[in-house]
């Protein structure tokens, strides 16, 4: 069986699934990457892991590789599409030759309906993408995030044929019971947030905490990991706020080191809104350890939070904050969510699995066989509706 992926450039998330894959095709699994690694990401300290595989095909380096790119397109069994163009594809699109595209939401729901409405490049893009070739009966959707299969059928587009997607990063292990004993030493409860600072990701939920939880005497400490240009803006609120003694801002820090924020901590919050297309702080918090208590808005929390089992969601701040403080008060309960947490993403949200289950539903589509994945990666994915109550 003869895979490869498009992409615009190897990326630290796609790695350890592109291992597993390679581990179970060999030669027979490539990764073209379209574009080279831009500059900013280069700047923030991200490495250009193009360079560094043998498995990856540098589309945009020269003629040749431009060519081996666009053969693969046409010869292989199975393609899937990331975030690129179609260029290197359209031929087998034409063909109707088994493709899976990979996506989160439409961007109507992600960047707003009115601001995409009208935007014509937008518009092009999504018609060239989803809407052309509805009616090839071997195009698939990998999605990448909970809400997405209800946004592709509410526009009749690929039915019957969405699977379960997302991240799946390289995984971390402990000993998870000594892990939880250390965070239970903290003289403060420790809760950490990371994201960029930037209005979708709400950085302001966690002072209106922060304060809240100040004025009825809890004892803890707030770490907010990141960068953007709200961060100035929220460090100013702490001040103002007098918060000074319970959150602090760290600031921007390299992506191999944000784990060891996250083994010390005893709570994660997610405050992203629907604009998150998974969020891959939700797989590394519940490596971790950590209690999650996220948005439901943010596209893997459905997928891999159960509530109350391994984690919690919340739906409005008044729910955030209460969460917050059960978690808070309950030591049994924390114990129970971080070692959930753990198991799920150590045993069943893995790039192993992950790379087992698409080949197994590679394999079955190849055949005609019905798909045995009832859950987890590549299972089929339900429609899973904003705003349930949690």
């Amino acid at each position: 069986m003869k895979v490869t992926f498009y992409s615009n450039f190897l990326t630290h998330h796609q790695v350890p699934f592109c291992l597993e894959m390679q581990k179970r095709l060999g030669d027979d699994f490539k990764f073209v990457s379209t574009v080279k690694i831009f500059q900013w990401r280069l700047d923030m300290g991200f490495k250009d892991l193009d360079q560094e595989y043998d498995f990856v095909i540098r589309a945009y380096e020269n003629d040749d590789m431009y060519e081996k790119a666009k053969k693969l397109a046409l010869e292989s069994d199975i393609v899937i599409i990331g975030s690129t163009t179609d260029e290197l594809i359209q031929e087998r699109l034409k063909q109707d030759k088994i493709t899976f595209r990979y996506r989160a939401r439409i961007f109507i729901f992600l960047d707003g309906f009115f601001k995409t409405i009208f935007d014509k490049e937008k518009m092009k893009l999504f018609y060239d993408r989803h809407i052309k070739y509805r009616k090839n009966k071997n195009l698939y959707l990998l999605c990448a995030n909970a809400y997405g299969a209800n946004d592709f059928n509410l526009f009749g587009l690929y039915k019957d044929k969405i699977y379960k997607w997302g991240y799946f990063l390289e995984t971390n292990h402990y000993d998870i019971d000594e892990l939880i004993d250390e965070k239970e030493k903290n003289e403060k409860m420790q809760i950490i947030w990371v994201a960029r600072f930037i209005k979708w990701k709400h950085p302001e939920i966690v002072i209106k905490l922060a304060k809240n939880l100040k004025k009825q005497n809890y004892k803890f400490h707030i770490k907010m990991l990141g960068t953007g240009e709200l961060q100035d803006k929220i460090k100013e609120k702490v001040k103002k706020e007098h918060l000074e003694d319970v959150v602090e801002i760290v600031g921007q820090v390299p992506s191999d080191e944000v784990k060891y924020y996250m083994e010390d901590a005893n709570i994660f919050i997610g405050t992203s809104g629907s604009q998150e297309g998974w969020g891959a702080v939700i797989n590394e918090s519940m490596n971790a350890g950590c209690v999650v208590i996220a948005n439901q808005r943010m596209g893997s929390v459905p997928f891999l939070i159960k509530n109350n089992e391994n984690g919690m969601m919340y739906n409005k701040y008044c729910d955030l904050e209460e969460k917050v403080k059960k978690a808070m008060k309950d030591k049994e309960l924390r114990r129970k969510l971080g070692k959930n947490a753990y198991t799920t993403i150590t045993q069943e949200w893995t790039a192993s699995i992950a790379a087992s289950n698409l080949v197994e539903l590679f394999d079955n589509i190849l055949k005609e066989r019905e798909l045995k994945i009832k859950d987890g990666p590549a299972s089929r994915a339900t429609n899973y509706k904003r705003n349930k109550k949690v």
